[in-house]
């Protein structure tokens, strides 16, 4: 039985530890999908939608069970429309626990088509969050330990240092 998994979130922008869980994600699933989200909510992304597609592809382009991609509206639909059985969620630490517990749980409550998994990161990788990276960048520090080559060189860029 072939069982495809989605990792979905706005990956502004895509962090080793976003490819951490991705790399041991593709262990467990014949396919994973990384599903950008367009509308990421309340939040005002630094990188625009094809921008993030296009980094977490390049971060991510030696694993040829990964495809990369945006999508917009609710992630069950996304996960039913596309025949992925698994939504894969990180969990960095307890605070994460009860906001991805709710998520879970209305994710059930809309279909039983899909199953939320929780995934936690590597230790070193524990502490990471694109928000963070992105603020360590704006303020000048060094986000080299946090992100891959490629999407350093874009922060630096973006934040007017490359």
């Amino acid at each position: 039985m072939t069982v495809s998994a989605m990792y979905p979130g706005t990956f502004d922008p895509i962090t080793l530890g976003h490819e951490d869980l991705v790399k041991r994600a593709t262990r467990l699933y014949d396919r994973v999908v990384v599903a950008i989200a367009a509308n990421p909510g309340n939040k005002e992304p630094m990188f625009s939608l094809d921008e993030r597609v296009e980094l977490a592809s390049a971060a991510l382009s030696d694993l040829d069970t990964v495809e990369v991609t945006g999508y917009e509206g609710l992630t069950v639909d996304f996960a039913r429309e596309h025949g992925l059985a698994v939504i894969i969620r990180g969990l960095r630490a307890v605070s994460d626990f009860e906001y991805e517990f709710q998520l879970a749980n209305m994710n059930r409550h809309l279909t039983d088509e899909v199953e939320t998994v929780f995934l936690t990161p590597s230790d070193r990788y524990t502490f990471i969050s694109s928000s963070l990276v992105r603020e360590v960048a704006s303020l000048g520090g060094d986000v080299s330990e946090f992100v891959s080559p490629r999407v350093e060189s874009a922060l630096l860029k973006r934040c007017g240092r490359g």
